[in-house]
């Protein structure tokens, strides 16, 4: 039976930077325009950090279930590991589910009632990466459901549940923030592609194969940057301190770039995420200060 501590280990706290960082950057582009309402923004970091947990335990029983993490270098797995039961697994996931739509329903009766369609999606789409007969997760398209769902839908959602309008900047916000959700992926996957080989996984980076993937790693660092710039036009040139995020992520894709494969790219994922909430960070205080 997984101890406490495992079952959190299980939740993957580090990775939770991915689901704090679109709402760090949609409010900060919200309280630049005069929009910020804070109990809403608070019910979006919710709703994100209960989706983010949940896509983790659903990912840990789906890839258990199917045997994809019988030989895994990453972080523990409970339903690999056999610590847990994939049951109890699968009902950590939807009870993680609960939280994040109750938040997302108190979000919709307060905003529009079509979020409630929107966040339906998030969720079958957090179930079907791994979840499923055919999980899209194991047909190259998990990059592109992240910057979907963990950046687009994440980032300008926060904003529009506080503004009720649209906003140039805050897609700008989310181009970023989205490139950096991926390039964690990437790193996992990169990681992950002799034994994802092995048994079936035909991840973006099996497919695309090993000097691809690092390559596309350092262009989504490079898009992150871009994107910066861009919410710097559309609103203050102090947003530019986001730059700052490339301390981190520079190193990240150095490291990448140089060759590291197995253990050696875990750190690459720590340093992946601090890139991301660094990046919101950097750029949403100088929107909100101004």
């Amino acid at each position: 039976m997984a101890t406490a501590a495992q079952w959190l280990e299980g939740a993957r706290p580090k990775t939770l930077p991915a689901a704090i960082s679109p709402v760090v950057a949609g409010t900060g582009v919200a309280a630049y325009d005069g929009e910020l309402v804070w109990w809403k923004a608070l019910l979006a970091l919710i709703a994100a950090l209960a989706l983010q947990v949940a896509v983790n335990y659903a990912n840990d029983y789906s890839d258990g279930i199917r045997g994809t993490d019988d030989e895994r270098v990453g972080p523990l797995r409970l339903t690999g590991s056999r610590l847990a039961a994939p049951q109890a697994v699968k009902r950590a996931a939807f009870l993680a589910f609960g939280v994040a739509g109750l938040a997302g329903l108190a979000l919709a009766a307060s905003t529009a009632w079509w979020l409630v369609a929107v966040g339906l999606l998030c969720i079958l789409a957090a179930w079907y990466y791994t979840g499923g007969k055919r999980p899209y997760g194991y047909a190259g398209l998990g990059e592109v459901m992240v910057f979907v769902f963990f950046g687009l839908v994440a980032v300008v959602g926060t904003y529009y549940v506080q503004a009720e309008r649209w906003s140039w900047a805050a897609l700008y916000a989310a181009v970023g923030v989205g490139a950096l959700a991926c390039a964690i992926l990437v790193a996992n996957n990169l990681r992950d592609i002799p034994t994802d080989t092995v048994s079936g996984k035909r991840t973006l980076a099996v497919i695309l194969g090993d000097g691809r993937t690092r390559a596309l790693y350092t262009l989504l660092v490079a898009a992150a940057a871009v994107a910066v710039v861009a919410v710097a036009v559309a609103t203050t040139w102090w947003a530019l301190i986001g730059l700052g995020f490339l301390v981190i992520a520079g190193r990240a894709a150095r490291t990448v770039s140089s060759g590291a494969v197995g253990p050696a790219l875990i750190p690459v994922l720590q340093a992946s995420g601090k890139a991301e909430l660094l990046w919101a960070v950097l750029v949403a205080v100088p929107l909100a200060l101004v």
